[in-house]
């Protein structure tokens, strides 16, 4: 089945710069759309990012203008830079592929991003 590895995780003072990395297997990587969601400690998991097949970029308020997801598909990875960033940036950060045309959607196990003050 589809599988979805993230990378690029790590700790980072405020006002740093990260780069994520998700790698899909198994997948029709080309014709799903892509999504960066996240979830901090005792919080709800929140979307942040999505990248249709088309290259349309959306965002969530709390990133727009400092995130850019970007999409390579000859290597079936979407990414998610990351600049600025905040303490309230801290969070595990998951992949998602979402199979339009079918209804179906593939999780990552995600990658910490720690963010100090």
């Amino acid at each position: 089945q589809v599988q979805l590895v993230e990378s690029g995780g790590g700790l980072v003072q405020a006002g740093g710069s990260l780069r994520l990395s998700c790698a899909a297997s198994g997948s029709s990587f080309r014709i799903s759309t892509m999504g960066w969601y996240r979830q901090a400690p005792g919080q709800q998991r929140e979307w942040v990012a999505t990248i249709t097949t088309a290259f349309t970029t959306n965002y969530a308020d709390s990133v727009k203008g400092r995130f850019t997801v970007s999409r390579d598909n000859t290597k079936d990875t979407v990414y998610l830079q990351m600049n600025s960033l905040k303490p309230e940036d801290t969070a595990v950060y998951y992949c998602k592929l979402e199979q339009r045309w079918s209804e179906r959607a593939y999780w990552g196990k995600g990658t910490l991003v720690t963010v100090s003050s």
